[in-house]
């Protein structure tokens, strides 16, 4: 099987260096994304912050910060053991089964969507444009991923692939971790 454990002590100093700037890259391609998200999105769904939030919606904090932090373990994950970035193109070079992957196939954009559901909840002023923005934004998410992601990754990886999304579902987490070499779901 092609999918990649974590490190383990054998390895080169070559491939060693070689981890470290794929990680360094998924970190600068993953740092540029959420700067691009925290820039541009806010500001379109009209968030602000002001000192008239409510209370209890500052709750909403929590779910936001554990989605993004699923994100951000995510880029690494793309780094440090697929040896690639987020960027389709530079994508990963090793089939990621690692950490929240093996709860879901896409925890990336759950923990995104989490996040900004979140933020959505503190800040957001619900309005038909944004709620029909946000839907189509997800429509796309999901077109991009049925249509573009999936084909690439099952020609890129095959039968290891194909065995990842029979056991673990592209939206919906599993409630326990899918052991690779696994069979049942």
């Amino acid at each position: 099987m092609t999918v990649d454990q974590p490190a383990n002590s054998h390895s080169s100093s070559s491939d060693g260096a070689e981890r470290w700037l794929t990680l360094l890259a998924a970190l600068v391609v993953g740092t540029a994304f959420f700067l691009l998200w925290f820039w541009l999105l806010p500001g379109w769904l009209g968030f602000r912050v002001a000192a008239d939030v409510a209370p209890w919606r500052w709750l909403a904090a929590i779910p936001s910060v554990l989605g993004f932090a699923v994100a951000l373990r995510c880029i690494w994950d793309f780094g440090w053991t697929g040896r690639g970035t987020p960027m389709p193109a530079i994508p990963p070079q090793r089939l990621v089964v690692v950490g929240f992957y093996r709860y879901v196939r896409n925890p990336m954009y759950v923990g995104f969507a989490i996040g900004w559901i979140g933020l959505w909840i503190v800040f957001g002023r619900a309005n038909v444009t944004a709620i029909v923005g946000v839907a189509l934004v997800a429509l796309g998410v999901h077109l991009f991923v049925v249509f573009y992601e999936e084909p690439t990754l099952r020609k890129k990886f095959g039968a290891d692939y194909e065995n990842y999304c029979r056991n673990v579902s592209r939206w919906w987490p599993r409630l326990r971790a899918w052991q690779v070499g696994s069979q049942s779901s």
